[in-house]
């Protein structure tokens, strides 16, 4: 919630109607210095007012509400990745958090190497591309094995049991998105 500017809402959507402070004030049958107010954050307006703003301007209310996207905070550096070091596996996040539906990762595993003792299943999907080396690859519990080399991509379904197996000389490394971001 701190990243709601009513205020800039209000202005921005006036603007973009193409209508001055004084215009909106008198359709919104608000005074021009409240509106004013409202619009450099100096009044906070109620649910009511709101309500006739929104309507003026013609979206909806809840339009005033939403957090604005601070579009810096989207970059990820390759320089600055989070990582994430589990047993001998590295994981770089590239998305720029856990937060929304969607995370992306690179994992890298080192030769000689397994995810996890025995398989594990969690509650999203997950799409992997092999970006280097190869890597075996355990579906299912045990019951199915495939062996997946630089190019090649596999779907996990969510609490599809899988686990990963560098056995090779190289170390294999990883893109993964999983859905909703878990790991």
């Amino acid at each position: 919630m701190e990243n709601i500017d009513i205020g800039k809402k209000v202005e921005k959507f006036r603007k973009a109607q193409g209508l001055s402070s004084r215009e909106l004030a008198k359709l919104a049958e608000i005074t021009p210095s409240m509106l004013s107010q409202i619009e450099r954050g100096l009044a906070n307006p109620s649910i009511q007012t709101l309500k006739v703003l929104a309507k003026t301007l013609n979206v909806p209310t809840f339009s005033f509400l939403l957090e604005e996207i601070v579009t810096e905070d989207l970059i990820v550096r390759s320089n600055k990745r989070k990582e994430i070091i589990i047993d001998n596996l590295t994981y770089e996040l590239l998305s720029p958090d856990f937060t929304g539906n969607l995370a992306t990762a690179i994992m890298k595993v080192p030769s000689n190497t397994s995810s996890s003792e025995n398989p594990l299943e969690h509650r999203g999907e997950e799409v992997a591309y092999i970006l280097e080396g190869k890597i075996k690859l355990y579906l299912d519990e045990d019951e199915y094995e495939y062996v997946l080399e630089a190019g090649d991509s596999v779907k996990i379904p969510a609490n599809l049991k899988h686990k990963w197996e560098n056995n090779f000389v190289e170390n294999a490394v990883v893109l993964f998105s999983v859905t909703p971001p878990a790991f």
